[in-house]
């Protein structure tokens, strides 16, 4: 496959991604669900919790480099991508992140992903 993959711009496919493949790795959590036959598609989520803009900003452009680079030759066809910044990804080495983003593609491939996560109680 050639060529960079689809941005993600609607929030109801970033809520349908989370019904997907989970795989959590130390710099963010990947999210991988099939999109119904569509082009690779990318998103990137990095809450208020890792820091102020200008660091969740630098996160966001990292990880874009990192899926550019990546998902042409390692990411599911037909699947939507999303990556979920953790605050241990800020600093991280980005050789480290690529290694880790490569091996959370071939576990989401396996259909290996981790236990979904616990529902948050409501106050």
């Amino acid at each position: 496959m050639s060529g960079r993959p689809q941005g993600m711009t609607r929030r109801a496919d970033y809520l349908a991604a989370n019904r997907g493949v989970r795989v959590a790795r130390p710099g963010f959590v990947l999210l991988a669900r099939p999109n119904g036959g569509e082009a690779m598609r990318y998103g990137i989520t990095v809450t208020k919790r890792i820091g102020n803009a200008v660091v969740r900003n630098r996160m966001k452009r990292r990880f874009r480099e990192l899926l550019w680079s990546i998902l042409p030759e390692k990411g599911l066809a037909g699947y939507d991508h999303v990556l979920i910044g953790r605050e241990t990804g800020i600093e991280r080495d980005f050789d480290a992140l690529r290694g880790e983003l490569i091996a959370a593609l071939d576990r989401a491939r396996a259909g290996k992903g981790d236990p979904p996560r616990r529902p948050r109680k409501r106050k």
